[in-house]
């Protein structure tokens, strides 16, 4: 539908063909560096990393969902934050469904986690997701400083997520499980593919010291592991390309193309008579809030199109702030962000009934705690390490 819809702005002069071009120009280098960690992604999975996580999982838990809920959180936090949330959601969910009806416990609470934890734990590095890219390269901000200012407010995020969690799916985590009848072998540790992400990440620090786009690094990973599972056979070029998810990019390019389009005729003035100025915690947290908003009426993407040039002239936390609310808000709805759209239809292909009523209820407990606790946190980050 992007596409189309950029035509049409186009066609109708709503957007001029030089302003769509350096807005294309603009999103170039993201959405390179998003293709490149989806193939990474991808091609860790092909050599086996999110099976020795459900082996693990399983083994942790020992059969006690409770432990289950909690291995669940740490590996979908870390996995999110590092392969993006992309991963969290569509390699690592199916792994959660399988190894919750290996230990006979109730999947709700495990398979909910994946996708808050896909929204709200995507908030850490720049890498996490396309809208932290986005917030990264309107901050100024280095990818050390990025990551020192959210670290707190993805620790206080995730942990108000556990809280809630904990309570409201109290009944499914006090049923009985069957515990495994005999332990299994676990897998044999992806060591290849660990030490790939170990180094891509350490080369996202570098470049970004350096002054060098991080999609260098992001490519670098992904080229290793390709050359590796292709010279073993395990995988094929238009496998590869199709890990990079082409109609994915296009419709980020064209969803940039429309939301200028739309802030250039009328938006930006509405909203900017809306959006608070300052630094201070009453603002960040009018900001975040705004945003959240707004991710649950538009969807995130354009939600972080539309509010960063607003936010940017007043410095990295009024972005940051943004970046919390249009993470972590859209786990109130189905249509905050097209994760949510992506683990509802994994959730269903699993024959996993996902109830409005119980996914509203449940995001009406968890966003408003997350999201303030995150802004308060972040309002500590700013003052202690500065903007």
């Amino acid at each position: 539908m992007a596409v189309p819809a950029a035509a049409v702005v186009l066609a109708t002069g709503a957007i001029s063909l030089e302003r769509a071009r350096s807005d294309a120009e603009r999103l170039g280098p993201v959405v390179w560096f998003l293709a490149a960690v989806l193939v990474l992604a991808q091609l860790c999975d092909d050599e086996g990393l999110f099976r020795a996580c459900g082996a693990w999982m399983a083994r942790i838990a020992a059969g006690r969902p409770r432990r289950l809920l909690a291995a669940v959180f740490v590996l979908a936090s870390v996995i999110t934050a590092v392969l993006s949330l992309d991963a969290a959601v569509v390699l690592l969910t199916p792994v959660v469904f399988v190894t919750a009806a290996r230990l006979g416990a109730r999947p709700r609470p495990h398979v909910y986690a994946c996708t808050h934890l896909a929204n709200t734990a995507s908030v850490l590095l720049p890498v996490s997701n396309l809208t932290n890219l986005l917030a990264f390269a309107a901050s100024g901000l280095s990818f050390t400083r990025f990551a020192a200012l959210m670290a707190l407010p993805w620790l206080v995020a995730v942990g108000a997520e556990y809280a809630v969690f904990r309570r409201f799916f109290a009944a499914d985590l006090d049923a009985s499980a069957e515990p495994p009848r005999a332990a299994r072998p676990l897998p044999e540790l992806p060591v290849f593919a660990i030490v790939t992400v170990a180094c891509t990440l350490a080369g996202f620090v570098v470049t970004s010291a350096v002054g060098v786009n991080p999609a260098w690094a992001a490519t670098a990973g992904a080229a290793v592991l390709a050359g590796r599972a292709l010279a073993q056979r395990r995988t094929t070029p238009a496998a590869i390309a199709r890990a990079a998810n082409i109609p994915f990019l296009l419709f980020a390019v064209a969803l940039g193309i429309v939301v200028a389009a739309v802030v250039d005729n009328g938006l930006a003035g509405a909203l900017g008579h809306l959006v608070p100025t300052g630094i201070t915690l009453p603002s960040l947290l009018g900001i975040a809030a705004l945003a959240a908003a707004a991710a649950n009426v538009i969807n995130n993407l354009p939600a972080v199109l539309v509010l960063l040039p607003l936010a940017a002239p007043m410095g990295a936390g009024p972005v940051l702030a943004v970046l919390l609310g249009v993470n972590i808000g859209p786990n109130l709805t189905y249509a905050g962000s097209l994760a949510t759209m992506l683990w509802r239809r994994i959730a269903r292909e699993h024959d996993a009934g996902v109830d409005l009523a119980e996914f509203t209820r449940l995001g009406l407990l968890t966003v408003p705690a997350a999201l303030i606790l995150a802004v308060l946190a972040l309002w500590v980050s700013l003052h202690v390490i500065g903007g």
